[in-house]
């Protein structure tokens, strides 16, 4: 009887966390979060403050602007897991200039978790357990990005915007197709470098569809849960991201980036500084180099006000580091960072490649 009772609360809270998952308000905080976490193991090292000096394939996700500072096509690819490798992190991403006053990118993100328990069948109308009805399901988020830049006629300012679809799909449960747009500014001024990320700029929207059928079969499973079809359209609010950045030159061999961010929200989250209307969190990141071939990176971010079991506020943050390697067009870079309340047992090792394809034709 207790084992049946303990497959009985396994399956009642399988039940609520999809429950969770498909409850899609109209508007809600926290939408499409899998394109917050970012990309490249570089810009993870520095605590993802890199909105103003970015400047090479993956602009593209973090100011589409810097794509212009590209001078041959590159390929970048990215590999992270999550939450003790559970949950799967996958980046690609490929830009070309198309001459000396613009670029093209293209990129695609997947996060996933994979060979999940469905459980929603185990127990039958009768109360009896059958292990033969446990089946496996995936659930994954994709993201399809073009990206556009494009220096302007004032010296030291350029452009960039993004066109994203995206697709999610939990199982044969539901799934959801979504768009929406992004856009980026960059001013170099002297040797300051500036930036403004504008994410969601028009909000994106996303349109679920849900299988009915699979849903009757857990709809009333649990009292008071899962009595009503979950809404199908979710709206992701605007963000945005301003940073300043620059860097120092010793001897010609050693290199010195710094940078600043700040991180807006505009609605009222549990970030270091929250009102009604915005909420902001700062980033602070830096890059050590040597002869262009050998880099040590660190930084802080992700400024969060952690209310305790005791009632006690503290204030949580995201320490990160890394290091890269770069040599005849190929950069190779590690980061070790966690998910924001520094628990080693949830530090994430990330990995990515950079590619100069000019190598190729070389």
């Amino acid at each position: 009887m207790a084992k049946k009772n303990t497959l009985k609360k396994s399956l009642f809270f399988g039940i609520l966390m999809l429950s969770t998952i498909l409850s899609a308000q109209t508007v809600v905080k926290y939408s499409n979060e899998f394109l917050n976490i970012g990309v490249d193991a570089s810009s993870f090292g520095m605590a993802n403050a890199v909105v103003a000096s970015t400047h090479d394939v993956n602009a593209s996700y973090w100011n589409p602007a810097g794509l212009v500072g590209l001078e041959s096509s590159e390929l970048s690819l990215m590999h992270a897991s999550y939450f003790a490798n559970i949950a799967n992190y996958d980046y690609v991403g490929f830009a070309l200039p198309v001459d000396n006053e613009s670029t093209v990118a293209l990129s695609m993100i997947r996060f996933g978790v994979d060979d999940i328990l469905n459980t929603t069948q185990l127990i039958d109308s009768q109360g009896q357990i059958n292990y033969d009805r446990i089946s496996l399901f995936s659930t994954a988020d994709y993201a399809f990005t073009v990206s556009y830049a494009k220096r302007l006629p004032l010296d030291g300012l350029n452009i960039g915007v993004n066109a994203k679809v995206i697709r999610r799909i939990i199982g044969d449960f539901a799934s959801s197709w979504g768009f929406g747009l992004d856009a980026g500014i960059q001013f170099k001024r002297k040797k300051w470098n500036f930036g403004v990320m504008a994410r969601d700029i028009t909000t994106s929207y996303n349109t679920w569809s849900i299988d009915e059928e699979k849903f009757s079969q857990i709809q009333g499973a649990v009292a008071g849960q899962n009595q009503e079809l979950p809404q199908t359209s979710e709206i992701t609010l605007p963000k945005l991201q301003v940073g300043m950045a620059r860097k120092f030159t010793y001897r010609n061999d050693y290199t010195f980036l710094t940078e600043i961010d700040l991180n807006m929200r505009f609605t009222q989250t549990n970030d270091l500084i929250s009102t009604s209307s915005v909420s902001v969190t700062p980033s602070v990141g830096f890059e050590f180099g040597y002869i262009d071939m050998i880099y040590v990176r660190g930084g802080v971010g992700n400024f969060q006000t952690i209310e305790q079991l005791d009632g006690a506020q503290r204030t949580g943050f995201q320490p990160n580091i890394g290091v890269g390697f770069a040599y005849q067009g190929i950069q190779i870079d590690y980061a070790l960072t966690d998910i924001g309340d520094q628990s080693a047992a949830l530090y994430s090792n990330i990995f990515s490649i950079k590619l100069d394809l000019s190598i190729f034709r070389n």
